[in-house]
């Protein structure tokens, strides 16, 4: 198993000299990046390689042990989507949005005609009366909690104190884990985590647009505490520096590990904020630093609710717009009714579909999987110590409900 693993990774890092975004983390051995470059292999090449791995793979013994079964079938799903990747490049065509969903990410999300998110809609109508269209409506309700410029350090580094603070609470971290913040600009997604290895990460925000105060709390976790930043140092943590394997010293973007990476750094803000405790936070400390009136948040509060229930608006707008079916003019629209967004955060959104595809069913989606998850344990407690487990085993979709 260890020589396959060592056969995949180089694999993975082979395909990233054809695809710069595919390989969002490595720390494993330089010398295995000397060999995938001199492999010097074409993207159909390594997706033959990738199949004849995961023929042998199919052939090694089963293992009864629970945490050597996850490892084999996660590399068997992680073997799919390496393929299914490599030949997406040499073919120049994505496939169709659930089929690139199953091959990529070991899943498919429901689907959801527009209508069902009319009730969502129609409370948000009633919550922000007047004649402009909602999203415009929308647009002004929201510059109320736009954090100012000069603030954004000073919020964002409060945020994410207390999701670390909330995390370490509960979850055992490395002593020396640490993280840099950067601000960027011009990024089709909000923020984004590149892992350094050792525990470290460069956690990036994008501040082109404007951002909400929840946005800081929301990032802080998502990228952070308990998000990607503790999954990853996990994983490092307790499968490569501890078992040696170091298939996990890689993390190829498009495949399975992303789902349970976005989806569990999703549901790790409400794990760490539970109830009404991310409202509370927001007004009475990120509010006042960030010069808000802490009046307002309750009725901040219940936009926010309902505003989650469009989640999935996102998906059937991409699911079309990449089938074809959909101009981008059009999504543009769809976006604007169905996700509220403005016409400049529509256009991101669509330059986000452009570059990650089926990607986007990874944050609600795979948010949903892990909250069933996790939450089948009742006490909070429980609830931390089954979503640690997760972070730090090798699950994938298909055997995240395994025993």
């Amino acid at each position: 198993m260890d020589e396959l693993a060592e056969r995949y990774v180089k694999l993975v890092l082979a395909l990233g000299e054809h695809d710069s975004g595919y390989v969002d983390a490595y720390y494993g051995p330089d010398s295995w990046v000397t060999d995938a470059k001199k492999m010097n292999l074409s993207a159909q090449q390594i997706a033959g390689q990738a199949k004849q791995l995961h023929q042998q793979l199919a052939a090694l013994v089963d293992n009864d042990e629970e945490m050597e079964k996850l490892r084999g079938h996660y590399l068997d799903r992680q073997l799919v989507a390496l393929q299914a990747h490599a030949n997406a490049i040499a073919s120049g065509k994505r496939a169709a949005f659930d089929s690139q969903s199953q091959s990529l990410y070991d899943t498919v999300a429901p689907t959801h005609a527009f209508e069902h998110f009319a009730q969502p809609l129609a409370e948000l109508e009633a919550l922000l009366p007047g004649d402009a269209p909602l999203n415009q409506r929308v647009e002004t309700f929201l510059m109320q909690f736009y954090i100012p410029r000069e603030k954004q350090d000073a919020v964002f580094a409060r945020a994410i104190e207390e999701c670390r603070s909330r995390t370490k609470a509960h979850i055992q971290l490395p002593m020396h884990e640490n993280f840099t913040l950067e601000y960027v600009q011009d990024k089709p997604w909000s923020g984004y985590n590149w892992y350094q290895g050792n525990a470290q990460s460069l956690i990036q925000l994008n501040v082109e647009l404007p951002i909400e105060i929840s946005r800081a709390v929301d990032l802080g976790c998502h990228e952070g505490y308990p998000g990607h930043h503790t999954y990853n140092a996990l994983l490092e943590n307790n499968l490569v520096n501890e078992k040696g394997w170091l298939e996990f010293s890689v993390y190829p973007l498009y495949s399975p590990q992303s789902l349970i990476a976005e989806g569990s750094a999703n549901y790790g803000i409400e794990l760490a904020f539970p109830g009404e405790q991310k409202e509370q936070f927001e007004r009475d400390v990120l509010f006042p630093l960030a010069g808000i009136d802490p009046q307002l948040a309750e009725q901040y509060a219940e936009f926010n609710r309902l505003k989650a229930e469009l989640s999935y608006a996102s998906n059937e707008v991409a699911r079309q717009y990449l089938a074809g079916t959909l101009p981008a003019e059009k999504a543009i629209e769809l976006l604007q009714t169905y996700s509220l967004y403005s016409p400049e955060k529509a256009a991101q959104r669509i330059r986000f579909f452009d570059t990650y595809g089926a990607y986007v069913i990874n944050y609600n989606w795979g948010k949903d999987l892990v909250k069933d998850y996790v939450e089948q344990a009742k006490s909070e407690d429980e609830r931390w110590q089954r979503f640690a487990r997760l972070l730090a085993s090798p699950r994938v979709p298909s055997s995240i409900f395994w025993n």
